[in-house]
């Protein structure tokens, strides 16, 4: 996105701070800025198809006529796609509600800013939300069809799916400290695909071991190549609770790491907080069996479940990962901030290592450094990527720190 090619609006009602947010657009090289001084005229502008279409707004919370919060609604129905950022008064708290309620409502909101607006805030702003988004799956085809359960056995059949895997970076040293495990499906027709391919269908019909066996095969195997390269890097492997708790899972595990002469001390088993806080003594045990054996447990999506913290502080996990919604652009976002530094805390407080996913700009590395994070992964730093590219990139990487 070309800041130079994009139409803002400036919504506001007091004509000095509109001429003040005006200036830093032009500063920032935006190409053309218009100017209104109450919520009806910025629904106009909006959604009446007036040209050149507008791109981008600044609204004032407290706008004449239509506040912001109607305004916003306003845009929802009209199924506006311009990008919004709130400004207002009021304290963060209620700021990151409107967000909150914007992205509710399915609006392109970009941020909220507090007043008086710091130019710096605003550019950095503006330029996080112009970067182009990286693809995360191949899409070249349009929308996909819905894949039977028998069309994503085929495929499990054929050996179409594999391990993708995403590095995990130490913040303190900037150190490659293992590698993530992501499904992708080598589709014939339709290319690389994601888990929303295939996951729901498996789901339904309870038979996601089918995936996770065929990919925690190819993920040790994976392992053990890289091994072979004098790359002794550890592996983080997402599991379902279904599969773990399979009555043969502790005798295949160690068959597989038999086969492929791997250690458990290289493999971490990945679990959503939903999965993990459980009272069920079968599960618990299981956990326990696990780390005794001296493979890692990761505790995946922190802070999306309804945490019991009692509980959690007795689970034998060793990493808590925390949700990318609490991550991305925290920086610029005081009350999620408080949030991310809360997880944080808890993780070093109950001494586990902290893993932040998610980290999409250096600001959200920057913010995190800070904070004292102990790992970092997210397409700022690599996207996942078949095994077989990952030693080359190892070396780019070494090289830029």
């Amino acid at each position: 996105m070309d800041i130079a090619q994009l139409h803002f609006l400036v919504a506001e009602g007091e004509q000095s701070q509109r001429l003040a947010l005006a200036d830093v657009l032009v500063h920032l090289g935006v190409g053309h800025i218009t100017q209104v001084p109450d919520g009806h005229t910025a629904l106009r502008h909006l959604t009446s198809g007036l040209a050149p279409q507008v791109d981008a707004a600044i609204l004032d919370l407290a706008l004449p006529g239509m506040d912001a919060l109607e305004l916003i609604r306003r845009l929802a129905e009209q199924r506006c796609k311009a990008g919004i950022i709130v400004i207002g008064a009021q304290s963060s708290a209620v700021l990151i509600s409107v967000e909150t309620m914007a992205q509710a409502y399915g609006v392109n909101i970009w941020g909220t800013l507090a007043k008086p607006v710091a130019p710096a805030r605003l550019q950095s702003l503006i330029e996080h939300a112009a970067q182009p988004s990286a693809p995360r799956i191949n899409e070249a085809h349009g929308q996909l069809p819905k894949f039977s359960f028998a069309e994503v056995g085929q495929g499990l059949q054929d050996g179409q799916f594999d391990p993708y895997f995403q590095p995990k970076i130490e913040l303190e040293t900037g150190q490659v400290k293992g590698l993530e495990m992501f499904a992708r499906w080598r589709h014939p027709v339709f290319g690389v695909l994601g888990p929303a391919a295939f996951m729901q269908v498996l789901e339904q019909h309870k038979r996601i071991d089918f995936l996770d066996w065929s990919l925690i095969e190819k993920s040790v195997a994976a392992c053990r190549t890289l091994h072979d390269q004098g790359i002794p890097i550890s592996f983080s492997i997402n599991v379902d609770p279904s599969t773990l708790a399979h009555a043969q899972f502790m005798e295949q595990m160690a068959a597989c790491l038999e086969r492929h002469r791997i250690l458990p001390d290289y493999i971490t088993f990945e679990m959503t907080e939903s999965a993990v806080l459980t009272t069920e003594p079968h599960f618990i045990e299981r956990l326990l069996r696990l780390r005794m054996k001296g493979y890692g447990l990761a505790i995946d999506d922190y802070g999306t479940g309804r945490s019991n913290l009692q509980l959690l502080a007795r689970i034998p996990f060793s990493e808590l990962k925390i949700d990318r919604s609490f991550v991305d652009g925290a920086f610029k976002k005081p009350a999620i901030a408080t949030v991310l530094r809360s997880c944080l805390g808890l993780a070093r407080n109950l001494d586990r290592r902290s893993v932040a996913v998610g980290v999409e700009t250096k600001e959200d590395w920057d913010f995190l450094q800070g904070l004292g994070c102990t790992y970092a992964q997210g397409y700022y730093i690599a996207k996942p990527m078949p095994v077989e590219e990952f030693p080359a990139w190892l070396t780019d990487w070494r090289h830029f720190f």
